[in-house]
């Protein structure tokens, strides 16, 4: 996708982040600047430890910088109070964990209603019903976590992630923790129902084949973004 006449979804301006306090601190992003434009897919890739997932969750409103700017959908992360920022992480962005995170003691179709209702949506239930429907768990709708494969689980946690209609989807390693062939079909179904929404997506992956489906990748190394000549997927993802 070209960027020259699309609008900025995500934009982050010197970005510094430390973790830790003391001589356990460690200064996971440096100076970040990136832009990403309503609509896109881009891969983050590099090495473990590099920072790229602190740098989503920073994008996601998980975490604070010390420094710097984080615009998201047109919202200014580093400046409101954190109430706010779930205000608008509720509104704006759906998230996806390598770990799916979802609330064993629920059922599927409560996992995907019960952060509606608790953001006020109308008819929380009949939309997280529609979604489930959507990512092909129709039939699965009153299981527990604990009775569906790591496939079903994570098509779940996509349901969630998108029953907002959130304009920014951010997956951290989505199929890490899947085998190849149910992973190659999630990642079908994020892309999927990315495009059919004209949502962003930003996604981490040490994965060189789901990295080279979106538009661009952004490489990260050492809490930097790496210079576009060096950023060949092959010389960072580890």
């Amino acid at each position: 996708m070209s960027q020259s006449n699309a609008k900025s979804i995500v934009t982050l301006r010197q970005a510094n982040l430390t973790l830790g306090t003391g001589a356990s601190s460690v200064h996971v992003l440096k100076g970040i600047d990136i832009d990403i434009a309503a609509g896109e897919s881009v891969g983050i890739v590099g090495p473990s430890g590099s920072g790229k997932s602190t740098l989503l969750m920073v994008v996601a409103g998980l975490e604070r910088l010390d420094s710097g700017e984080v615009h998201v959908a047109d919202h200014a992360l580093h400046t409101l109070s954190e109430d706010a920022v779930a205000a608008v992480r509720g509104r704006s962005v759906g998230i996806v964990f390598q770990s799916f995170h979802l609330i064993p003691n629920m059922t599927a179709l409560e996992n995907v209603a019960v952060p509606l209702e608790l953001a006020g949506r109308a008819n929380a239930f009949d939309r997280a019903r529609e979604e489930l429907i959507a990512v092909g768990l129709g039939d699965r709708l009153t299981h527990y976590p604990g009775q569906l494969s790591g496939g079903e689980q994570q098509r779940v946690a996509i349901a969630r992630a998108l029953a907002p209609d959130p304009v920014l989807i951010v997956a951290d390693e989505p199929t890490g923790n899947l085998d190849g062939e149910t992973g190659r079909q999630i990642a079908d179904l994020l892309f999927a129902k990315q495009s059919e929404r004209g949502a962003t997506l930003l996604l981490v992956t040490h994965d060189v084949t789901l990295a080279d489906r979106c538009n661009r990748q952004i490489a990260v190394r050492s809490g930097r973004i790496v210079p576009d000549e060096a950023s060949v997927a092959g010389k960072v993802v580890a």
